[in-house]
């Protein structure tokens, strides 16, 4: 008898994959999810116009939808728009960003976008010379952004020696009190990320801070909080080896990136 060939089982066709969102769209899309509620809450911390006032659950459905899209990102950011540049430090490629891109993004007065631009650099390949370059630069903005970016590199670079660390911590104990708000406030958390990094970083930070003393940062009309050095390095340090972690620095590289996270 004639062997019967089996007839191989049909392939499922491949899920077509979401057209590219345009520039036009992602606008509209922000437009529409703003609110004059959270316009407000934004303003309080240091935001300005143009905005749409879009929250960050919103952003966080528009990085699923998007990706990383280069192309966009950069223009979302020339748009000027406090929510377009919000989404653009997230879709960005941090591979692909130049030191002259990284250098225009970290020059806008924001605390709030510097955080991010400063977390974006710390994922590329340029974080050591911009955190040199803005460290050293004449205008806040990028002197904010540089002490948000050392305090990003200390939680996820691996590459970069205690020494160097070390050596920050010096500058931030000598300057901070001196600093301006937004710098000190930056230099603060700068240093409790140091804490985060290593045991023996985390004894050097803990008795500069008492050195230091009490830093005082004025939040405006915000429920934040300044944190106080020890008692934060000390519940961070029990949850991370709690976890199995052998640091705070060890646990946050283990998880997705803060800057597309929150």
């Amino acid at each position: 008898m004639p062997t019967k060939t089996k007839t191989p089982p049909a392939r499922k066709s491949a899920k077509p994959a979401a057209p590219r969102m345009t520039l036009a769209e992602t606008m509209s899309a922000l437009e529409k999810a703003g609110s004059a509620q959270t316009r407000k809450t934004y303003t309080r911390h240091g935001a300005t116009e143009p905005m749409f006032g879009v929250s960050f659950a919103t952003l966080k459905t528009l990085l699923k939808r998007i990706g990383v899209d280069q192309e966009l990102a950069l223009a979302l950011w020339d748009t000027g728009n406090f929510d377009a540049r919000n989404l653009a430090v997230k879709v960005a490629d941090p591979a692909r960003m130049s030191p002259s891109d990284l250098d225009r993004w970290a020059r806008v007065p924001c605390r709030m976008c510097g955080g991010y631009v400063a977390h974006l650099a710390a994922e590329g390949p340029h974080a050591r010379s911009r955190s040199d370059a803005w460290l050293a630069a004449p205008d806040e903005a990028r002197r904010y952004a540089g002490w948000s970016l050392v305090g990003a590199m200390a939680m996820r670079d691996e590459d970069t020696p205690d020494a160097w660390f070390a050596q920050r911590l010096a500058e931030i104990e000598k300057s901070i009190q001196g600093s301006p708000n937004a710098r000190r406030e930056a230099m603060l958390h700068a240093l409790i990320a140091i804490g985060c990094r290593s045991a023996a970083l985390r004894k050097s930070v803990t008795a500069a801070a008492k050195r230091i003393g009490k830093v005082e940062i004025d939040h405006g009309d915000t429920a934040c909080k300044t944190p106080e050095p020890a008692p934060t390095l000390e519940k961070t340090w029990a949850y991370a080896t709690s976890k199995g972690f052998e640091s705070p620095a060890a646990q946050e590289r283990a998880r997705e990136s803060m800057r597309t996270r929150c």
